[in-house]
């Protein structure tokens, strides 16, 4: 068989032009990043330097394990205190996660820049302290927060920021 200059060149043209598919650009899918920020469950009333959590701290650190198992995180961060680690524990044990601390003397805007710096796309448990978690929201959402008395406990503030950077609140119960 004997195949012409021409035929080849039709060949060529045929495969060129109807072959692949056009890639266009696509948008990228947006991006939305939730933190959750709760204080730390009820304290015992021993060490009053760094107390553990009583009973009911333990079951509301449980609950609070149970209430976010559906949600993925990608990553949680409690203060160096002892009863914030043990709130944070059932859900990191849960979700297989380590508990990243951060210092709470530290001024909530350097925490709200780590977050958002870190975990854009992804969803955070922050666990704070009554003194530090209405700040550590308003950091994280531009927005006011009121405070929290020190009987104040199973309050979650769930913080979405939108692909366009606006911020969404939901104050929640845990």
């Amino acid at each position: 068989m004997r195949i012409t200059m021409t035929a080849l060149l039709l060949l060529f043209l045929a495969a060129c032009s109807g072959g692949a598919p056009e890639r266009r650009a696509t948008a990228p899918e947006p991006i939305e990043t939730t933190f959750i920020v709760v204080r730390h469950a009820e304290k015992s009333a021993e060490d009053p330097r760094d107390p553990s959590l009583d009973a009911s701290g333990g079951r509301r650190a449980s609950a609070l394990a149970a209430q976010l198992a559906e949600r993925p995180l990608s990553a949680i961060y409690a203060s160096t205190t002892r009863r914030a680690r043990q709130t944070a524990a059932p859900t990191a044990e849960r979700q297989g996660l380590e508990i990243r601390q951060y210092d709470p003397a530290r001024p909530v805007s350097e925490l709200a820049t780590v977050l958002h710096t870190r975990h854009a796309g992804g969803t955070v448990l922050v666990v704070g302290h009554s003194n530090t978690v209405p700040g550590i929201v308003a950091a994280l959402c531009a927005c006011q927060v009121a405070p929290l008395d020190e009987d104040d406990y199973g309050d979650l503030y769930e913080v979405r920021i939108g692909a366009d950077g606006g911020a969404e609140l939901r104050h929640l119960d845990y």
